[in-house]
């Protein structure tokens, strides 16, 4: 015996994925939190006192410390691999339920 087919799924343009990253709720509307919520986690992480300034320091801190962690090799050039290294991680695709 055969099921019922299963239901037909449409593929998102990758300008609809851009704007559902912000669109939270799915409500087809981003407001101001949402849109600034994709930055606050990279914010507080380079913010290490907490106090919603970030200073240079913290901003070299940490530019410094990615720069190390890229230079596998440790002669403080960066290949073009090693440069590579730094890009932003993207996050893996989640399938997505409309149950």
């Amino acid at each position: 015996m055969i099921g019922p087919a299963p239901p037909e799924t449409s593929d998102l343009s990758r300008e609809e994925l851009r704007f559902f990253r912000y669109d939270r709720n799915r409500d087809r509307l981003i407001t101001r939190n949402e849109m600034l919520s994709s930055r606050t986690d990279a914010f507080r992480k380079l913010d290490k006192d907490g106090n919603n300034l970030l200073t240079f320091e913290e901003w070299a801190v940490a530019t410094v410390n990615r720069f190390e962690k890229a230079d596998s090799d440790k002669n403080e050039r960066l290949t073009p691999r090693e440069f590579a290294a730094t890009a932003p991680k993207s996050s893996p695709k989640k399938a997505s339920c409309g149950c």
